[in-house]
């Protein structure tokens, strides 16, 4: 058996959050346990609620009146120490704190740009799109990022390759990654759907024109085994809250039922695929967003989610990325420029993780302020992807925009750890 001093003093010595909780629970359990014990383990209650102070529920309806007296039995402290044995364990495995390392970069790479895209396959970065001036395409190179040997080089491929384009959306399924839509050199939105096979090293042009969403520039975009999906962006004629998901074995798009207007157009949401579920989350819909809905795939339903704990200011064009049952956001625009795309708005460096089962937003440690650790710092419109490196999981983010409105080149590579 652990004694409650152990015990008190391992929860100390679990963090602050999280001993501050543990010991609350530990403390009121032991004060129970004192009434157990000086009550002979059982209170004993009225229909009015009697000895125990317990006040009747006005919202539920009235019982029978019973013939004979009710008891309810105390949780002991042994009980007590164990529960909170097994709540501490649970909270030791939810990764909260991180730690990100910079990269170095060599050979023939993007450099600095925005508004751009990338995605991991193996252990290779691809990068294509952006600009380097505000609206202005820089180039339509693929570009190929080995993380061992931390050296870029220009793809060579064969095929149809996409224009010069910004505010794209790519990801990848297997070894064939998928770029969709963006905004051309004269300021036109697209909606081409091409992929590339990383293998065969070929471009393709899958869909355009009326087949498939519509289109659209600075949309989100996720995908799961077998599906790439797309929501929002900046449409034609304004911002879109419609979600698409296109079957890379059927090679055919599908498009899911509308959110309504609970879930208002955005541009820059977070998307993301997490136990059959499309998680949007916050995005730019006139104003810095701070909402967060999902689509059950299976019901075909969407839902408002209320979410609770240390929830984040409104943002939008921030990184995001799965950590296990976590959605992960870094960085992003908390209020937008004046001068809009053409200026810098104001950017932040935190992160925070949503536990997409309790709905419980917490704020990570991932060393943002500090003079030693490596840190991207504020900035949003990056390109980045989840992936793994050196076999560990995490969030690879490159380049953006900063606060000066100068464009950003370094690789930053954010690995969670448990406590």
């Amino acid at each position: 058996m652990i004694s409650s001093s152990a015990l008190v003093q391992s929860l100390l010595e679990s963090g602050a959050y999280e001993g501050r909780v543990a010991l609350r629970f530990f403390l009121v359990f032991n004060k129970v346990a004192l009434l157990e014990s000086k009550f002979s383990g059982e209170l004993r209650t009225g229909e009015s609620g009697g000895e125990g102070g317990r006040k009747p529920d006005r919202h539920k309806p009235k019982e029978k009146p019973h013939t004979h007296t009710q008891t309810r039995k105390l949780i002991g402290p042994n009980e007590s120490l164990q529960w909170l044995l097994q709540q501490r364990a649970t909270m030791a495995t939810t990764p909260t704190q991180g730690k990100w390392v910079q990269l170095n970069q060599k050979g023939t790479g993007p450099g600095a740009r925005s508004s751009h895209a990338i995605a991991l396959v193996g252990n290779k970065v691809y990068a294509f799109g952006g600009e380097f001036q505000p609206r202005v395409p820089v180039d339509n190179h693929l570009y190929a990022f080995d993380l061992e040997t931390e050296t870029w080089s220009i793809q060579e491929a064969t095929g149809d390759a996409p224009p010069p384009r910004v505010g794209v959306a790519m990801a990848a399924v297997g070894p064939i990654i998928y770029f969709f839509g963006g905004r051309d050199a004269t300021h036109q939105e697209l909606n081409q759907l091409y992929c590339f096979n990383t293998s065969t090293n070929q471009w393709k042009l899958l869909s355009s024109g009326e087949t498939g969403p519509q289109n659209r520039s600075y949309h989100s975009i996720t995908a799961d085994s077998q599906n790439v999906y797309v929501f929002g962006g900046c449409g034609v004629e304004g911002r879109l809250n419609d979600l698409w998901a296109y079957n890379v074995v059927d090679q055919k798009w599908i498009k899911f039922p509308s959110p309504g207007e609970a879930c208002r157009g955005r541009g820059g949401p977070g998307l993301a695929v997490v136990q059959g579920k499309i998680w949007v989350v916050y995005g730019f819909a006139g104003e810095e967003a701070d909402d967060v809905h999902c689509f059950d795939i299976a019901k075909g339903e969407w839902k408002e989610v209320e979410t609770k704990g240390e929830k984040p200011s409104p943002r939008s064009v921030f990184s995001t990325a799965v950590v296990g049952k976590q959605i992960l956001i870094s960085g992003g625009e908390i209020d937008p420029s004046d001068l809009g795309h053409m200026g810098a708005g104001c950017f932040t460096a935190d992160a925070y993780g949503l536990d997409t089962e309790t709905l419980e937003w917490r704020k990570w440690d991932d060393g943002v302020g500090s003079e030693t650790e490596e840190h991207p710092g504020p900035r949003g419109w990056c390109a980045f992807a989840a992936g793994s490196r050196d076999g560990k999981e995490g969030l690879l983010v490159y380049g953006g925009n900063s606060p000066s409105n100068d464009r950003l080149d370094d690789i930053f590579f954010f690995t969670p750890t448990v406590k």
